[in-house]
């Protein structure tokens, strides 16, 4: 049985909570840094369909995480919009601004073919090596993708995207809604090709400290692609993140957006979410980082407090690249002994 796909259609308690981990595939993992090499660029490394699909399946050779989440990127989106893109070393991702006027929809799918192709190869390996393991596609959300594309980097609080909304509105609203219809279309295309759950990352949504600025740039825009692809596939069960969101508006968050489960960072106390559907979370990764007693306690707190409730273990947010592989394991570990 596929405990994380049932669990997240069946929204029933498991004694044992599913496990998988945000960035499990990464540069922590000396396997990876070898495939990134081979690879040479990021990017290079993002459309090849071998060696993505080689780094997806990595962590789940080495831990047997319940869940596999595909080896890709959220910019692979306003880069097949036609918006130059590069990651470069000590940088991270550079955008180039100026062809925010030229984006256009056409040939989305063909641009995706490579992603495609990365999850028919995944698809293919687990289920002849790994079938108990669940498939995740993911997307990030039009309003974090959104600041990355208006800033042309992400090391800053991304003030020009909150520029542009207010004094450039109508070519904001043509942004998200063609960030809507782009990320509907790549999601569906991640299902079409073997992905069974899609979870969203609104990586920087808690930036959004006015509520009717949530509601507007992420609430609704994320119920939109939801609805675009439960229309063609109702089974298949969407992840919501969030991240930094005030606790008080999560409930609201769950409810217009129909997301299927909640993904938790680690600033929130779960037992503190009212609502019935499945929350993942939420160790902090930096204490996955560090290692040693505080490690081992935090994850027993996290899985005595949302005993009965249906739940995936998961973290806060991405896995650190200095963290030890073996931390990881520990992890796994701990949860198996106090389940």
């Amino acid at each position: 049985m596929k405990h994380l796909l049932e669990l997240l259609k069946t929204k029933q308690a498991y004694p044992l909570p599913p496990v998988w981990m945000m960035r499990q595939a990464g540069r922590y993992l000396p396997e990876y840094r070898e495939s990134r090499q081979q690879a040479g660029s990021f990017l290079d490394l993002a459309y090849n369909a071998h060696l993505a699909a080689e780094v997806t399946l990595q962590p789940i050779r080495r831990y047997g995480m319940d869940g596999a989440i595909l080896f890709s990127d959220i910019l692979i989106v306003p880069h097949a919009l036609g918006q130059g893109l590069r990651f470069q070393e000590g940088e991270g991702p550079l955008l180039e601004v100026k062809d925010l006027e030229r984006l256009s929809l056409d040939g989305l799918d063909s641009k995706f073919e490579k992603i495609y192709e990365t999850v028919l190869n995944v698809r293919k390996d687990l289920d002849q090596n790994h079938p108990k393991t669940s498939f995740i596609g993911f997307a990030g959300a039009p309003w974090t993708v959104a600041c990355y594309m208006a800033q042309g980097h992400g090391k800053t609080n991304f003030p020009k995207v909150f520029e542009m909304a207010e004094n450039k509105p109508k070519a904001f609203e043509r942004l998200i809604d063609i960030l809507v219809e782009s990320t509907s279309i790549y999601l569906k295309g991640q299902i079409k090709a073997g992905c069974e759950i899609l979870q969203i990352f609104d990586s920087w949504a808690g930036l959004l400290k006015n509520k009717d600025h949530f509601e507007r740039w992420c609430v609704e825009p994320t119920h939109r692609i939801i609805e675009a692809v439960k229309a063609t596939y109702p089974h298949v069960p969407i992840i919501g993140f969030p991240r930094h969101v005030s606790v008080d508006w999560l409930e609201g968050y769950t409810q217009k957006t129909g997301v299927d489960g909640l993904s938790v960072g680690e600033d929130i106390k779960m037992s503190e979410i009212n609502t019935d559907i499945v929350l993942q979370g939420n160790l902090d990764n930096r204490l996955l980082l560090s290692g040693g007693d505080a490690l081992r306690e935090s994850v027993k707190e996290i899985c005595s407090e949302m005993r009965g409730r249906p739940f995936i273990f998961n973290l806060g947010h991405g896995i650190i690249k200095e963290t030890p592989p073996t931390h990881v394991q520990e992890v796994l570990d701990v949860i198996r002994q106090a389940s």
